[in-house]
């Protein structure tokens, strides 16, 4: 079965909600059709990098593929990779990602069971799910926005605040009941992490996920791990295993946090889920998307061992790929049963928002 054809689609769907006012989400999508008629979806990361890495997709990875066999996929990505060279870091490892999800996809449609199946499989039917809020930067706000996300029936919740004032009216709104994650976006620096962190322990949150710039300074990382009780979250921006090895052995996080559409796809992460298993160390996906990175995401965390709340973002958009389908409900989001990923994106979706 060949690879026949590659399309790519840059996406701008309208925030609808007042948590985010005005702007656009940005959504690259790639389809690959193989010479039987099988269609793939995949993601790749984008936002401020959508034009970067669709012509990544478009000009780097796409003709690598064509002709080849859609469901070698192991070796087809290190092909890509190394046909690229020393390129690894943004656009190319991202157009990767959603090449490799959309094959996977594929090889579930041709087998006729979804990926969770062909990872490791598991008995659950739904996974619970945590609200990630956006920075709202008002304790209030912020305060108010948890407090409806728990009356929708989400028990877990992430914030992305950078001061304790938030982070205090959040724990004080919802109780000791709900869980509290707080990302503050690499806002500080080693020592101020240290300082914040201090300042936050109070507030039991499950963890504290790359709170310093540059991200892969693992060192400073495994130095507020060692100086805290709050447990470090890591690995969002890490391009593949390998940073992950290093980014464990330097003690640095108690969480693994890859991101399927920025680290290389389904192939990679699982290669991140064998690493966590043999650390005796959770993993935990990033999941700040829709689209088929969500659904990768998904099964992922359902073939995962232990257990895990997998990230939904908490805002509204103006359309959605799925439409009704993997949307939340009561804090848990069914588990797609279909074959491969289990749904496509709907095609006036696709239509109505591809730039």
């Amino acid at each position: 079965m060949k690879i026949g054809k590659i399309d790519t689609f840059h996406l701008r769907i309208p925030y609808a909600g007042e948590e985010v006012h005005g702007g656009l989400n940005d959504m690259v999508l790639v389809r690959v059709e193989t010479d039987s008629g099988l269609l793939g979806w995949g993601q790749a990361w984008s936002l401020c990098l959508a034009d970067a890495t669709r012509d990544a997709l478009v000009n780097s990875v796409a003709p690598v593929c064509l002709g080849q066999d859609a469901t070698s996929i192991s070796d087809l990505m290190l092909k890509v990779k190394k046909t690229m060279g020393n390129t690894r870091n943004g656009p190319l490892t991202y157009a990767v990602s959603a090449m490799d999800i959309a094959l996977w996809d594929i090889l579930g449609k041709d087998a006729g069971m979804p990926v969770h199946r062909m990872i490791g499989g598991t008995t659950r039917t739904s996974l619970p799910v945590y609200a990630s809020l956006p920075q709202f930067g008002d304790p209030e706000v912020t305060a108010h926005k948890s407090t409806e996300a728990v009356e929708l029936g989400y028990r877990h919740l992430k914030l992305h605040e950078r001061e304790v004032a938030p982070v205090r009216s959040v724990r004080d709104a919802v109780g000791q009941e709900i869980s509290i994650r707080l990302d503050p976006a690499w806002a500080w620096s080693t020592h101020e992490a240290l300082a914040m962190a201090r300042q936050l322990e109070p507030y039991d949150l499950v963890w504290l996920e790359e709170p310093i710039w540059p991200p892969e300074d693992y060192r400073g990382l495994a130095q507020i791990a060692a100086e805290t009780t709050i447990p470090i979250a890591a690995g969002e921006n890490c391009i593949s295993a390998m940073d992950f090895r290093h980014l464990w052995e330097s003690g640095a996080a108690s969480y693994l946090q890859p991101s399927v559409i920025k680290i290389g796809g389904i192939t990679e992460t699982l290669k991140v889920m064998a690493l966590a298993d043999l650390a005796n160390t959770p993993y935990v996906p990033h999941c700040f998307y829709h689209g088929p990175g969500f659904l990768a995401s998904l099964h992922l965390a359902a073939a995962w061992q232990g257990s895990c709340a997998v990230e939904f973002p908490y805002f509204k958009l103006e359309g959605l790929p799925y439409g009704e389908n993997a949307l939340v409900a009561d804090g848990a989001v069914a588990l797609p049963t279909g074959p491969g990923l289990g749904f496509d994106p709907d095609s006036n979706f696709v239509k109505t928002y591809t730039v």
